[in-house]
């Protein structure tokens, strides 16, 4: 994608997500269309409809594990930004914090940070990303200085923020790396070489490298942890089948 387009949008993301609609806890099977309506799941994660870039009407069924888009009516030229990101996380996001979240954490005080997920894809133009959200402060509102996006699968001609600066094995597999600057914050990106549809995994991996990149130190937060997906156009069907997320210092 463009950077600069990109970088316009983020912004209004930055002071639209500030206002979240919440709901109570989530039983199965329920709907979210709010613009940034969210509910809890597992009394633990926090699923969000975070349609942060467009008018155009987009649902989320929310389900005990996790959630699935079931109306996406927008669409956005695949050089800029997404409309949305729908997604399920663990932590803080613009002052809305997952019950009980360990997070915000400081990443020398990180024992374990594991986590789990299934994806399931369909026709569109889209990512599966999964975004690790880290801040020099404890901050549990506003933007963060620092951004790791972790590409599951991506579909149409998108890509991510910034440049490729080579690959890197992580987590036992192998990813693209892309780095840049959307404006607002940060952004490392890992891009899988064909799509990837579950994963167990460690969190510290990917914080690991890009410490030892000279992007953050240990005395930085890890404040969330999020998976979901970003539309240009279509989607209807994909889900989060299954999120788990663990954090333990």
């Amino acid at each position: 994608m463009r950077n600069a387009v990109r970088a316009f949008v983020a912004a209004c993301l930055m002071s639209a997500s500030a206002v979240v609609a919440t709901a109570g806890p989530a039983q199965a099977d329920v709907t979210i269309c709010e613009q940034f309506g969210s509910t809890t799941i597992q009394g633990r994660y926090v699923v969000q409809n975070n349609r942060w870039g467009s008018s155009a009407t987009q649902c989320v069924n929310v389900t005990s594990t996790g959630f699935q888009v079931t109306q996406q009516q927008g669409s956005a030229p695949t050089n800029g930004a997404p409309l949305s990101y729908p997604s399920v996380f663990l932590g803080c996001h613009y002052t809305n914090c997952s019950p009980g979240s360990t997070l915000p954490m400081q990443v020398s005080r990180i024992r374990n940070a594991t986590s789990s997920i299934n994806y399931r894809y369909t026709g569109g133009t889209y990512n599966a990303s999964y975004d690790i959200w880290l801040d020099p402060t404890p901050k549990t509102n506003g933007v963060n200085q620092m951004e790791i996006m972790i590409w599951f699968n991506r579909q149409g001609p998108i890509q991510p923020i910034g440049s490729v600066v080579g690959n890197a094995t992580v987590g036992g597999r192998s990813w693209a790396v892309w780095r840049g600057s959307n404006g607002a914050n940060n952004v490392i990106s890992y891009v899988a070489p064909s799509p990837i549809t579950s994963w167990s995994f460690n969190v510290r991996d990917f914080i690991n490298d890009i410490i030892a990149r000279g992007a953050i130190t240990n005395q930085w937060y890890l404040t969330s942890i999020q998976a979901g997906f970003e539309p240009w156009n279509g989607g209807v069907g994909l889900a989060v089948d299954n999120f788990s997320a663990s954090v333990s210092g």
